[in-house]
């Protein structure tokens, strides 16, 4: 099973349009976008040298050059390695090193990143989008122009890798994630037909493309239906309200913070939402009040779950089970084996997956990929899940995250969901931190909703009326944001830098109300 995806829905569907590329407003039919993806294969084995199994970076925001470089890579077996926008030159680098990256296509607007990583690592070709950063650099446009567009390669085959996606290194050193070919179909035709996607699909994508859930969550899906995708550069809430009216977009994938913002935007209330069949959130859990709200104006909004290593969309469910279930991920996707491992009466177990949507382990790192996946094949990621009696399932917490108080387990994911509650609370996340007494005890970072700051007396004893006295944080430290990753996800390691260095400058008080147990 090869994942030529581009070029099957060309060969079935070739007048279609696949793409409107936001910044420049020019549409492409899927044939036009799969003759781009070929010439810039034929660039890369012709001009280049490269052969299948060989490893090309990418460092660039959303553009259609980005769909080039990724659907080249399904029709010609080179291995692409997306690059997070964000990372400082020292850390780009040390992901080419790891990955043996031999050319790299780079994005005008990131130059001056290219220019300090030049230093640190020798390629034998660096590709500009835009212009070079050196007469030495080839040029995107110009070396594109004449390439053929009916290059044969050799047909890939399910295992061999589509691309190498680096794990945002949160909690440590960031990790290559293999997604073979068959990983990418599967979740393509899975997710196509499990959520119902159909050729008129439109669907704005604004988060990034270095992301597994900017290329997997709806990208490869609607192509694989046959639907249109609208590219963004980047998010613009103005501008994203402004194409999901005009454009008549029908599904939307987005994380809690986008929105958030989406929500509280001026434009929200005279955006024209009559086409939109629903909403999705994924990255990180979407509070119940963000379900409830866009329900109030009329809005579905669902809660996706997935992770790089086993398909960004895991589960499903339907628009009337969206609201009944709030707060649940829904039912895995059809042949999805999930399993609690270690659930007991609690009814909780770590959520594992078992199926063909499962990566390929970690590139150059048998130890982690053996400690992820068992010899059984499932695939352990670390989250605390529960089901309940119809099936459905519910994201506890993640197992790393959760802290022992007294003996007890705490779940920093249960008390941030009660915390996010209190009408002065904009954001929080809880962790837990070394305790003489307890062994650890939480500690929440609180963004105030307003100039009218919480508390931490009233927040203690909000919480006091939800939570079992063990699972009250000792402290509340009020910061102005929470540090979080393009997709999300809350940084907790800083957190925790954060909480170290404020212990030892000054003596951080306890939680007034807080007794010991």
């Amino acid at each position: 099973m090869h994942a030529d995806i581009l070029g099957e829905r060309a060969r079935l569907s070739p007048e279609r349009t696949a793409l409107l590329y936001v910044p420049s407003q020019h549409r492409f039919t899927y044939s036009e976008l799969n003759a781009r993806a070929s010439r810039c294969a034929s660039l890369w084995f012709d001009r280049c040298g490269l052969r299948k199994g060989d490893r090309v970076g990418i460092f660039a925001k959303n553009r259609v050059e980005f769909l080039d470089a990724f659907f080249a890579a399904g029709k010609s077996g080179i291995i692409l390695v997306p690059l997070n926008t964000r990372l400082t030159p020292a850390e780009i680098s040390a992901i080419l090193k790891d990955a043996g990256i031999r050319a790299l296509l780079y994005d005008g607007e990131l130059s001056d990143k290219i220019k300090e990583l030049k230093p640190l690592c020798q390629l034998e070709y660096w590709i500009a989008l835009d212009e070079p950063v050196d007469r030495t650099d080839l040029g995107y446009q110009d070396v594109i122009a004449d390439r053929p567009s009916d290059h044969e390669f050799e047909k890939c085959n399910a295992e061999d890798i589509y691309c190498l996606l680096y794990t945002s290194g949160t909690t440590g050193q960031p990790k290559g994630v293999m997604i073979p070919h068959r990983m990418v179909a599967w979740n393509g035709y899975n997710t196509a037909m499990c959520w119902q996607l159909r050729e008129d699909d439109i669907s704005p994508v604004f988060t990034p493309l270095y992301h597994a859930g900017g290329l997997a969550a709806f990208l490869v899906p609607i192509f694989a239906a046959g639907g249109t995708i609208v590219l963004h550069r980047d998010f613009d809430v103005q501008e994203v309200l402004a194409t999901i009216q005009k454009e008549k977009c029908t599904v939307a994938l987005g994380v809690p913070t986008i929105w958030k913002m989406i929500l509280e935007a001026p434009e929200f209330d005279k955006t024209d939402f009559s086409h939109v069949r629903w909403l999705i959130s994924g990255g990180a859990p979407l509070p119940v009040e963000l379900v409830e709200a866009y329900h109030e104006r009329g809005l579905i909004l669902k809660q996706g779950y997935g992770l790089t290593e086993v398909g960004v969309n895991c589960f499903s469910m339907t628009a009337e089970e969206a609201i009944r279930k709030k707060g649940s991920i829904g039912k895995p996707m059809m042949f999805t084996e999930a399993w609690l491992h270690g659930e007991g009466q609690s009814g909780q177990g770590e959520l594992c997956f078992r199926g063909p949507h499962v990566c390929g382990g970690y590139w150059n790192n048998p130890k982690a990929t053996a400690a992820a996946i068992d010899a059984d094949g499932w695939f352990h990621t670390g989250d605390v899940a529960r089901r309940d009696e119809e099936g459905f399932f519910y994201i506890v917490g993640r197992s790393k995250d959760m802290f022992i108080s007294g003996g007890v387990n705490v779940y920093p994911a249960e008390v941030e969901v009660e915390l996010l509650k209190h009408p002065s609370v904009s954001d929080a996340a809880v962790i837990g931190v070394p305790h003489p007494t307890w062994g650890e005890v939480g500690v929440a970072f609180v963004v105030a909703a307003s100039s009218n700051r919480p508390s931490a007396e009233g927040l203690t004893d909000f919480l006091a009326k939800k939570l079992a006295r063990y699972k009250i944080p000792r402290n509340f430290i009020f910061v102005e944001s929470l540090p979080r990753t393009a997709y999300g996800k809350v940084v907790k390691g800083e957190l925790r830098q954060t909480f170290k260095r404020l212990a030892k400058e000054v003596n951080v008080p306890r939680a007034h109300g807080q007794r010991p147990r």
